[in-house]
């Protein structure tokens, strides 16, 4: 916008530096939801779980507040260029950001249910997961304020490790279930778990690209190596 007055590109930027800090803060929340859900599965903590699906509709209104933002900026600067791109930007990433607080409400749901269920197996391959989803999620949300492309590479890129583990953790819930009948019931909570987890993964990943692209104006490539083998079984959708 090199024909405006200093006035108003200084005006725009300091409205860009609000949307960032917009979806930092809905990022917090949705960081918080993800780490409660985990810890409320790991801990059989219901109170904690109840949490999470009770601050979910907060989510949601920031998702609402950042878009109704990013449109007047829409209507009232008419960006270009990069300018353009980190409010699309912006328009995108709430958007997958809301969709990481569902899986993680989805998450909290069914730990409540898990723990009136008796599991005799380790959660710790859930737990790595979490942590392993926790991690990137941060490097993603962080990318979005720092512009940092290289971050972003690697979001996209460690993504490929969540994948390895949930086909991990699926084969080893699907052995559970032959073994004895009893672990059906368990199990098939387990497994909308580990595929959320894997869910709120691809995700983060899509606000890596988005990233990339608002910071580059460039594509990450088409392809990117996805673990998740499990296409081949009948097993459950998102919960």
């Amino acid at each position: 916008m090199p024909d405006e007055p200093k006035h108003i590109v200084t005006s725009f930027e300091a409205d860009l530096k609000k949307l960032r800090d917009m979806i930092a803060t809905m990022g917090g929340l949705v960081e918080q939801a993800v780490a409660d859900s985990a810890n409320a599965l790991l801990n059989r903590d219901a109170e904690l779980a109840a949490r999470v699906i009770e601050h979910d509709p907060q989510i949601n209104a920031e998702q609402h507040a950042v878009e109704q933002f990013a449109v007047r900026l829409l209507a009232l600067r008419q960006p270009v260029a990069d300018d353009l791109r980190q409010v699309i930007q912006a328009l995108k990433v709430v958007t997958d950001l809301e969709r990481i607080g569902d899986y993680a409400a989805n998450i909290a749901k069914r730990s409540i249910v898990i723990n009136q269920v008796a599991t005799r197996f380790s959660l710790s391959g859930l737990g790595q997961m979490a942590l392993m989803v926790q991690q990137n999620l941060k490097s993603s949300i962080d990318t979005v304020g720092e512009a940092d492309p290289q971050k972003a590479i690697a979001v996209w890129r460690a993504d490929q490790m969540v994948d390895d583990l949930y086909n991990t953790i699926f084969r080893e819930l699907i052995t559970y279930m032959m073994e004895d009948a009893r672990n059906i019931t368990a199990c098939t909570h387990l497994l909308f778990i580990a595929k959320n987890l894997e869910r709120i993964g691809d995700h983060t990943t899509n606000i890596a690209e988005l990233t990339y692209y608002a910071i580059t104006g460039e594509n990450l490539p088409d392809f990117r190596p996805k673990g998740d083998q499990t296409a081949a079984y009948t097993h459950p959708a998102n919960g």
